[in-house]
């Protein structure tokens, strides 16, 4: 588990593919992994990531082609900036909100403006994840937890303060950066459960992905 709030932000200084995976090499003069052995989870661009090399400034990590599939990792280049926390201890402050470091989706900054000294960020979800996201709710965006100040169907603003600027790489985001998104884990979890017992029954058709109206209907979720 993770907290939401950047660590260090690190570079990527190699990038070794391996039948259909991925391994990645991270360097970073600021995060302290004196702490850190083979086998701890490093969230890198919100990614929780199992270290399995320690080279001495920096660590390795494999990223699977599920995460690939699903993140932005396999888009990283070498050079690359990302956002580093290491995993929650049970004496650590919780500083931002309750992160799994399982991304939910890819979305995109679609732009970016001067507010007083801050500088207000709108991006898109995919439509499949607009539902999680309200106002004033908390969003995990490439490992930040950051607050929703607006949101606008799959649309969502976020003001980002100078510090926060200064030590996470939202001030690289422009206009169609991708970013990796975590919804509220509270969110996740009461959907499945204001589903009741329909929860052991796929209320999407496999083939359209819609949904079966009939599942919602005989859970009082829906009256036809």
């Amino acid at each position: 588990m993770f907290t939401g709030i950047i660590q260090a932000i690190g570079s990527v200084v190699a990038t070794e593919k391996n039948q259909g995976d991925l391994r990645l090499r991270i360097r970073s003069a600021t995060l302290d992994l004196s702490d850190v052995k083979p086998g701890d989870s490093i969230a890198t661009n919100g990614v929780c990531l199992t270290v399995v090399d320690l080279p001495g400034d920096g660590f390795w990590a494999d990223v699977s082609k599920e995460t690939l599939d699903l993140t932005t990792l396999g888009s990283l280049k070498t050079g690359a900036s990302v956002n580093l926390e290491k995993a929650l201890r049970a004496s650590d402050r919780l500083g931002g909100h309750i992160v799994s470091g399982h991304v939910d989706g890819v979305g995109r900054v679609v732009g970016r403006h001067r507010d007083a000294r801050s500088e207000r960020f709108r991006l898109r979800a995919p439509d499949h994840l607009a539902k999680y996201i309200a106002h004033k709710g908390s969003i995990c965006v490439d490992g930040t937890s950051l607050t929703v100040n607006r949101v606008d169907g799959a649309e969502f603003e976020l003001n980002i303060v100078p510090h926060t600027l200064e030590k996470t790489i939202f001030s690289h985001y422009k206009p169609e950066t991708a970013v990796n998104l975590e919804v509220d884990l509270i969110a996740r979890y009461l959907e499945r459960l204001v589903l009741g017992d329909s929860v052991a029954d796929s209320i999407h058709n496999p083939d359209s992905g819609a949904i079966n109206l009939e599942i919602l209907k005989k859970n009082g979720f829906l009256k036809l």
